[in-house]
């Protein structure tokens, strides 16, 4: 009969052996003393022990295809059981496919910062007056994503142009795995539309750029104090009465990268200074993170991109109504993705990333 080959799972044993060394950890009595240590084993067991169960079962429907195909085998079997077991043959092939499939995506490693919380920040690029607008569109965009979630949206730091829009915006967007579902969106965001401003009806193109970045924890990185350079001055801009008349804005530079943020939305100078840091964390959590990934992200360019914010990956058709995102070819009403509905595109852009990624494990399982 039929062999089913697993030829595409690599040798489970490693993970097997990851189960029952957690199993031990986490039956040391003093396991819980460090609770952030814990959460992070807790959560590998039972990433791990959910592979296990998922190889089971695709063991256990390999062999019942085996076994029924060996009833298929025997000549003196009854038509109707023939029958019965040649489509109960094809039902099970299509979950051992699924369960291959399930399989190898709990083979591949959890990203540790898909549960952060992200720090968002968006720019008025190419294209004037319009960029900036665009870029509280995109703002717009990403706080009504967020209010269908359950997440909360934080202005870090804000500087609105004159004509509408934001030259800069830096917000904070935490809830449940929000990294997870918007670590895809860097990049370069182009819109083509007819300006407010536009006279004569022209369709004209500008862009905006966005970065997202996961949310740092002070134990993830650790910030000299002498490393930062900290002033305070009078913010500038709308604002209310209390704008010009204290020293409230923070203007942060860390000086070994030159990484510098300015936080001036807050009345409380200490306030500015603690979201200040906030932003820095994550911009310095994210270089790392980017040093370390270098490799992987020139594998996975050819498939969603590097995420750099020098890459153009979608275009905002208004005179189509239409969406494109360049990394993926998919094309969505664009009203609804503007309106806050990104679901659909975040999970294909998910599903191409998971496919790269075992594409990249059974390489390595060839290699």
């Amino acid at each position: 009969y039929e062999l089913i080959i697993m030829a595409k799972i690599p040798d489970i044993a490693p993970f097997k052996e990851k189960l029952a060394e957690l199993d031990t950890q986490m039956s040391d009595p003093n396991f819980y003393s460090d609770q952030r240590h814990a959460a992070e084993v807790s959560r590998e067991h039972q990433h791990v022990s959910g592979l296990i169960e998922k190889f089971e079962a695709f063991h256990a429907t390999q062999s019942q295809i085996i076994d029924n195909q060996s009833l298929l085998d025997d000549s003196e079997l009854e038509e109707d059981l023939r029958v019965m077991a040649a489509e109960e043959v094809e039902s099970l092939k299509e979950q051992l496919q699924q369960l291959e499939t399930a399989v190898l995506r709990a083979m591949i490693p959890p990203d540790p910062t898909d549960s952060r919380n992200s720090v968002m920040e968006i720019r008025g690029g190419a294209g004037g007056d319009e960029a900036n607008i665009f870029a509280g569109d995109l703002y717009r965009m990403y706080s009504r994503y967020a209010e269908t979630k359950g997440w909360r949206v934080e202005l870090m730091s804000t500087s609105p142009a004159e004509t509408g829009g934001y030259r800069e915006i830096i917000f904070n967007i935490s809830g449940e795995n929000s990294y997870k579902h918007l670590k895809f969106e860097s990049g370069v965001h182009r819109v083509q539309r007819v300006p407010v401003t536009e006279t004569q009806g022209r369709i004209h193109t500008s862009t905006a750029t966005v970065a997202v970045l996961p949310e740092a924890e002070e134990v993830d990185i650790q910030i000299n104090p002498q490393d930062l350079e900290i002033s305070t001055m009078r913010a500038s801009g709308a604002g209310g009465q209390h704008v010009n008349t204290t020293d409230s804005a923070v203007m942060m530079v860390h000086k070994l990268t030159g990484v510098t943020v300015y936080c001036a939305d807050e009345r409380s100078q200490i306030k500015n200074r603690a979201k200040a840091l906030t932003v820095m964390r994550s911009r310095l959590l994210q270089a790392k993170v980017d040093d370390e990934n270098a490799k992987y992200a020139a594998e996975r360019k050819g498939q969603i991109g590097t995420g750099d914010r020098s890459e153009r990956i979608r275009t905002y058709n208004y005179p189509q109504g239409r969406l494109t995102d360049h990394r993926i070819g998919m094309n969505l009403s664009l009203q609804s993705v503007i309106d806050g509905d990104l679901d659909s595109l975040i999970l294909a852009l998910y599903n191409i990333d998971y496919e790269a990624r075992i594409e990249n494990l059974l390489k390595a399982q060839e290699q």
